[in-house]
């Protein structure tokens, strides 16, 4: 079974894939490998060049994450276009790396998409986990960790479907606003409940 993770920004889906790897079950992370598309002379990396120039890359030719971001958080046009760019070649590598999953004989494979709805992925899972807290927390949290201005944090926030909506598509709600083992035990009895539904 394939199972999509995903939350909102600052949610701690990144803690819950931490515990789900430390059980031993293959998480795929689609930030990572969105990472490694951008990585200089990969198709992804030159396709950002030629829409966005060079003022995207830092003075070594590798790409400015930062200075990207300030460009398509700003610019809903612009964050479409780079979508374009770098999602076909993410998605291609995620399912390749199920499949070797699969092969290896692993019954449940998670892949973190931060964006699973918001770029339409749905169909690449077979249900879908979402990490949850209230936007009031999400906002909270995206000023300390990320050491956002409020404006910042809105536009982030603003940049994603809201997580209230996301709740209510997800097959799976961690609630992650109590303690870490909290969410431990939530993560342990779903991971349990996966399992013996695949192995009766």
């Amino acid at each position: 079974m394939i199972l999509g993770l995903t939350g909102g920004i600052a949610s701690g889906k990144s803690t819950v894939a931490a515990m789900l790897r430390e059980r031993g079950v293959t998480v795929i992370d689609a930030d990572l490998i969105a990472r490694e598309v951008v990585e200089v002379g990969k198709p992804a990396y030159k396709g950002i060049v030629k829409y966005f120039g060079t003022s995207v890359l830092d003075e070594t030719g590798v790409l400015n994450r930062a200075v990207l971001g300030e460009i398509i958080f700003s610019d809903r046009e612009k964050r479409m276009v780079l979508n374009e760019i770098v999602h076909p070649e993410v998605r291609k590598e995620m399912r390749l790396q199920a499949t070797l999953a699969q092969e290896r004989g692993e019954r449940l494979v998670f892949m973190d998409i931060p964006l699973l709805y918001e770029s339409k992925l749905t169909y690449m899972v077979d249900r879908v986990v979402v990490v949850y807290v209230p936007e009031s927390v999400q906002f909270i949290r995206l000023m300390e960790r990320d050491e956002f201005d409020e404006e910042q944090a809105k536009k982030r926030l603003r940049a994603q479907m809201n997580i209230e909506e996301k709740r209510k598509l997800a097959n799976y709600v961690i609630d992650n606003q109590g303690s870490r083992s909290d969410t431990q035990k939530q993560v342990d009895d779903l991971v349990t409940s996966l399992l013996a539904e695949i192995i009766p």
